[in-house]
């Protein structure tokens, strides 16, 4: 399978931004959703892509304000990213698909099989909280970081982010993300609605992810019926990257079990 690139993708006009998607894969395939983690891109999926076997059809989405997807002047949250991306799918004429999500990518998936209108039918996230708690460990982090400290961090992601996007204004993107993250209205994590969540789903965490705790995932996958769970060794938050083989081996065996 080819590489998302950023050259070859499309636009849709959605509530005032412009939300980017790449389609790969077999145009007759069988419709797989991936979404990305908060303040990155769909190029950073790029490392699952051989774990998905053929035949199906990948749309990868830029989450409003990241990679070629501008912010517009909507207030930022879960449930504006999870709007923009119905948009897509119904703009495509996608009405049930599978989904892999990664962090804030898999939030919105959630919000997608909990609550949306459209089927996903079978869904697999990584490190993707599905709350937050006001004792939660990851509160001090999603609320304190900086835009200088993620450019010391990921100073490759952020030079990329600024290349690509036709309207690059990171530490503004930063600032709206990090109101996503601390956001425990309606419209941020999906809470106690993952329980109406039907589609099969595989629930996936790096071992040492400090931002999901084993105890929130083990507590998320008693909400969900037809759950499947794997806790990652070695591995921190970023594990389709840290230990890319065995996150490719499962979610190629999940969705082979799809067909």
């Amino acid at each position: 399978m080819l590489a998302f690139t950023h050259k070859t993708g499309h636009y849709l006009s959605v509530d005032g931004a412009e939300i980017y998607y790449e389609l790969l894969g077999d145009p007759e395939g069988k419709p797989l959703v991936l979404l990305h983690g908060g303040l990155g891109c769909i190029t950073d999926l790029n490392v699952i892509l051989e774990g998905i076997p053929s035949g199906y059809r990948v749309i990868g989405i830029d989450l409003r304000g990241h990679g070629k997807s501008t912010l517009g002047d909507k207030e930022l949250n879960y449930s504006q990213y999870q709007r923009d991306v119905e948009a897509v799918l119904n703009h495509l004429e996608l009405h049930s698909f599978s989904m892999f999500g990664f962090s804030d990518g898999g939030i919105v998936s959630y919000r997608l099989a909990a609550v949306g209108n459209l089927k996903v039918e079978r869904l697999i996230t990584l490190g993707s909280q599905w709350r937050l708690k006001i004792n939660d460990p990851s509160i001090e982090f999603l609320g304190g970081v900086t835009s200088d400290d993620w450019k010391e961090m990921f100073p490759e992601s952020v030079a990329y982010y600024n290349d690509v996007n036709p309207q690059p204004d990171f530490e503004l993107l930063v600032e709206k993300v990090k109101n996503v993250w601390i956001d425990t209205s309606i419209a941020g994590y999906p809470n106690e609605t993952v329980s109406d969540i039907r589609c099969p789903v595989l629930v996936m965490r790096g071992d040492d992810d400090f931002l999901f705790s084993l105890d929130e995932a083990v507590e998320l996958v008693e909400q969900i019926e037809n759950t499947k769970f794997m806790n990652i060794a070695y591995a921190e938050h970023e594990a389709h990257k840290e230990s890319s083989g065995i996150c490719c081996s499962i979610i190629s065996q999940t969705l082979s079990c799809a067909n």
